[in-house]
């Protein structure tokens, strides 16, 4: 077996895949993929926006959502450059360390995504479970540790998986699968020994996505638990009006994982272009649903867009 000890820090380029099998048509593609990027970016910062400058929107439950909206605009950004790239100017090729990069901000804003997910899912179980302690828990103090603990994390259980990129040798194919650099299709391509990186790859999602799922389910159990206890039919209603948005912003972010899993997993004879647009899909779907999802649902936020956008002061 060939191979190269020091091409992966020297000259190594990869080659960036488009939508395999629809090269001629990524004019058109990049039209909505456009529309998604324009529509996740100013989404989310209206969101950020309007959470640092309305004071009614200092609360607990809006820092949350700023922190959800700061790793979409993360999510968003890390992948913007090179997919739009290849649909406009077929830009293909990017440098090793550039791709090493990419990938480490992409599956860190990923984890961070999920790990915000289940802050907001804690805080609603104490905003339902526990009102009366509701303030005292959740301090501007907590939640800035809370926020510091999920940029820590992602980036603990993140960092091996970069580093040992950096010990494989690559003498074959160059041409990723994708439009942006993605760990799995990166090791594929090596032709030295993968198993620890694949290994330590399933093991970082497993403890990040697997694990912050499970909290989140155990969470909405003592949660609706609670909301079936309350005698009056309105306000469990309201109480359970409250998660709606939240469990939007799961349902968005857990089950295009999921398809995806499935489609590396069970669709080997799918067509190229099947994988990949999956992949597109479950990287910019949550940064562009997010926003829609908190803005129809959360009366708040709505009047503060409102407000922002169009009159001072107007009502909903």
């Amino acid at each position: 077996m060939s191979s190269f000890p020091n091409i992966t820090s020297t000259s190594l380029t990869f080659f960036l895949t488009g939508v395999p099998g629809l090269e001629a048509a990524h004019t058109w593609i990049s039209i909505p993929f456009c529309c998604l990027y324009v529509t996740a970016l100013s989404g989310n910062g209206i969101i950020l926006f309007v959470i640092i400058t309305e004071s009614s929107l200092h609360e607990p439950m809006y820092y949350f959502l700023s922190m959800l909206s700061t790793t979409d605009l993360g999510l968003c950004i890390s992948t913007l450059v090179t997919m739009l790239g290849i649909f406009w100017f077929s830009a293909r090729q990017i440098s090793f360390h550039a791709c090493v990069a990419q990938t480490f901000f992409i599956q860190l804003f990923t984890v961070m995504e999920s790990s915000v997910l289940l802050a907001m899912a804690f805080d609603r179980f104490i905003a339902i479970c526990n009102p009366l302690r509701y303030a005292a828990i959740l301090t501007d103090s907590r939640i800035v540790k809370v926020w510091f603990a999920i940029l820590v994390r992602g980036t603990v259980i993140l960092m091996p998986l970069v580093l040992l990129l950096k010990r494989l040798s690559f003498c074959q194919s160059h041409v990723l699968h994708h439009s942006y650099c993605f760990h799995p299709d990166i090791i594929q391509l090596s032709c030295s020994d993968n198993k620890i990186n694949s290994v330590l790859g399933l093991t970082a999602l497993v403890v990040t996505a697997g694990v912050d799922s499970i909290f989140i389910l155990l969470s909405y159990t003592m949660i609706i638990k609670t909301i079936l206890s309350i005698a009056s039919p309105e306000e469990r209603h309201k109480a359970f009006s409250t998660c709606i948005s939240h469990v939007g912003a799961v349902a968005i972010f857990y089950i295009p994982l999921i398809s995806l899993c499935f489609v590396h997993r069970f669709g080997k004879k799918a067509p190229p272009y099947v994988h990949t647009l999956m992949a597109n899909v479950y990287l910019l779907i949550p940064p562009v649903m997010n926003p829609i999802i908190y803005s129809v649902k959360t009366k708040q936020i709505r009047r503060a867009i409102k407000k922002v956008l169009f009159a001072k002061g107007s009502e909903v």
